[in-house]
């Protein structure tokens, strides 16, 4: 073993555990709690169907966009022709 490694066990102070335990449980009446679920079965019906509405319009915006201004993604221009492109263009010197 490393000698630094030896110093640094020998000097290391000796961590006591803590005597208050953790809960993972809800305290009493605390109202309602999820551990590893979404706890979407704890939302009201109205609150779930307004995400559901906004969600849906969300999607309708972007696609609607998409598809009558597709310029915001494929740009403004015409694609170039490469092969009308010149070498002094392409930066090849002449021969």
């Amino acid at each position: 073993m490393n000698r630094a490694i030896q110093l640094l066990v020998k000097s290391a102070r000796v961590i006591k555990p803590s005597t208050r335990t953790i809960s993972t449980t809800p305290a009493m009446n605390s109202g309602a709690w999820a551990y590893r679920s979404t706890g979407s079965h704890f939302l009201p019906k109205k609150h779930y169907m307004a995400a559901e509405f906004i969600g849906a319009v969300m999607w309708y915006w972007i696609l609607i966009h998409l598809w009558h201004e597709p310029e915001h993604i494929t740009g403004d221009f015409p694609y170039p022709d490469p092969s009308k492109w010149t070498n002094a263009e392409l930066g090849i010197p002449e021969e």
